[in-house]
């Protein structure tokens, strides 16, 4: 691994222009998806790198022993039943009920999960694609309820982050741990293979405080119906499923999106960002000031890079 100086990379040049007033502009990628060489010590295998730099996501199973998912499963589950105990800030409700959608800084409420985003099976692995020491940009525990969980929209991360928290640069992923089973039905992850080459500019101006809104449904930073469906007859469409235990690493700018949820089962995942600690994040590109804290590290201080623990922690 090369490990790179904390500091703020590529701040002259904007990379990535979006949030444009003269309408949606596709343009080729421009950094590296596989940020290091495959090799024989590598914590995935060969043909899962392979899989993850030609369509941008890869899903592993069977991670975790049936100790550590429980203690997962059951933790998420006291977090959700305690949604007073969760700060204001930290604590999204459904568009149209006070059904908890999100809980964010999921680390800082529960030292299982602060233990699972350090864990080498998740940290580790994010090291590994991102050549690099890595951070926590972002924390949360998406839950999906049964009947009445909403959608989230086809976006990429990497958009908004660059666009409202001043992510430079295509060097983060997301570790989304499945802690129900997500079957096609009861909406799952699903994403389009292959656009993380393809960087989507979005129009329009993005607003303040624009979080306060996107947060329960996003209508600034996402793509035009017409782009999202010529991508998807040129690049198809894949659906992450599984069991609990499951985890999904998705590259920053694939573009994905959920369907609601009207069956009875729920749906719940804990995901991490990480960020390559030579991509720290500075001021936003598209936007009058940065979104808060519980979104999206800012890095002042500058944060100390993860230390991956191996060993069960359950």
């Amino acid at each position: 691994m090369n490990v790179t100086t904390p500091e703020r990379q590529f701040t002259e040049v904007d990379a990535y222009p979006t949030r444009l007033r003269d309408g949606e502009r596709l343009t080729d990628r421009l950094d590296p998806v596989l940020w290091s060489e495959w090799h024989e010590a590598a914590p995935i295998t060969r043909d899962e790198a392979d899989h993850y730099r030609a369509k941008g996501y890869l899903v592993r199973r069977d991670v975790f022993s049936p100790d550590e998912l429980q203690a997962l499963i059951d933790t998420s589950a006291r977090l959700r039943e305690a949604p007073q105990e969760i700060g204001r800030d930290d604590l999204i409700t459904e568009p149209e009920s006070d059904a908890v959608r999100t809980i964010f800084r999921l680390d800082a409420h529960s030292p299982l999960f602060d233990r699972l985003a350090r864990d080498s099976r998740v940290a580790g692995v994010a090291e590994f694609l991102l050549g690099d020491r890595v951070y926590l940009h972002q924390s949360r525990l998406n839950y999906k309820p049964g009947f009445t969980g909403k959608e989230f929209y086809w976006h990429s991360d990497f958009e908004t982050w660059h666009a409202e928290d001043g992510m430079p640069r295509m060097r983060a992923v997301s570790a989304s741990i499945l802690l129900t089973d997500n079957s096609a039905l009861n909406g799952p992850l699903m994403l389009v293979p292959g656009s993380h080459k393809t960087f989507i500019a979005c129009q329009g101006e993005t607003p303040d405080a624009n979080h306060e809104t996107s947060l329960k449904a996003q209508k600034i930073g996402v793509p035009q119906p017409d782009t999202i469906s010529r991508l998807v007859k040129e690049l198809g469409l894949d659906v992450a499923t599984g069991p609990a235990g499951t985890i999904v690493f998705f590259e920053c700018n694939t573009l994905h999106g959920s369907n609601g949820n009207i069956t009875p089962d729920p749906r719940s995942n804990g995901f991490f960002v990480y960020n390559a600690m030579s991509n720290l994040v500075g001021d936003p590109y598209a936007a009058d000031k940065p979104r808060p804290p519980f979104l999206a590290n800012q890095g002042r201080p500058v944060p100390d890079p993860i230390e991956p623990v191996s060993g069960a922690f359950a």
